[in-house]
């Protein structure tokens, strides 16, 4: 399975987690964790270790984390922005 279709699939198991969020917000959340993921751990000078190590850590937090996820946007406004556009966004 490629990228887009892990991260189809990981916004699945998130809006499955959590009622409150759409596939919308859901696949933006998976994107920026993602994305954040990835950039903090090479800047921490990890080397690379796939998308598969990356997927697991992701559903590690959906695990974890996913049904409460919704809460932590309104505190933190770096996350906020790109939650509001991708209401905008129909799906």
């Amino acid at each position: 399975m490629d990228v887009n279709g892990i991260i189809e699939e990981l916004t699945q198991e998130l809006v499955n987690k959590n009622p409150n969020l759409t596939v919308g917000k859901a696949k933006t959340w998976i994107e920026l964790l993602w994305s954040d993921f990835e950039t903090t751990y090479a800047k921490a000078g990890y080397p690379y270790r796939g998308f598969e190590y990356t997927q697991r850590i992701i559903r590690q937090w959906i695990e974890s984390y996913g049904d409460k996820i919704h809460e932590f946007a309104g505190r933190n406004p770096k996350y906020a922005k790109f939650l509001e556009e991708s209401d905008e966004q129909t799906h």
